[in-house]
C-alpha cells in the first residue's frame, strides 16, 4: 500500500470525521485493497470488498465525501476487519 492510500485510510478512520477526504481517493482505496469499484444508476457508486457491498452516491458537485459518507464506510470498513 502506497503511502498516500494509508493517509486515506488513516483519514477515514480519524476521530472527529474528516469532511474534505476527496472522493475518487476512496475509490483508488478500495481497489487497493482488493476490491472493485463500480458505477451504478445515477451518481451511485458500488464499493465490493471481500464479498460485501457499499453503495453511496459521488458528491456533487464538489469532490469531497460528506462526513456520513465516511462514517458509514468507517463502519464498513471496520466489519471486514481494515484498520489503519
Amino acid at each position: 500500500m502506497k503511502a498516500k492510500h494509508r493517509r486515506t485510510l488513516e483519514a477515514v478512520f480519524a476521530i472527529p470525521t474528516r469532511g474534505g477526504i476527496i472522493f475518487s481517493d476512496i475509490e483508488v482505496l478500495i481497489v487497493t485493497l482488493g476490491g472493485s469499484v463500480r458505477e451504478g444508476a445515477g451518481s451511485r457508486v458500488v464499493f465490493d470488498l471481500k464479498g460485501t457491498r457499499q453503495y453511496l452516491h459521488r458528491p456533487h458537485p464538489g469532490k469531497e465525501a460528506k462526513k456520513y459518507q465516511v462514517e458509514l464506510l468507517r463502519e464498513w470498513l471496520s466489519t471486514l476487519e481494515v484498520t489503519p
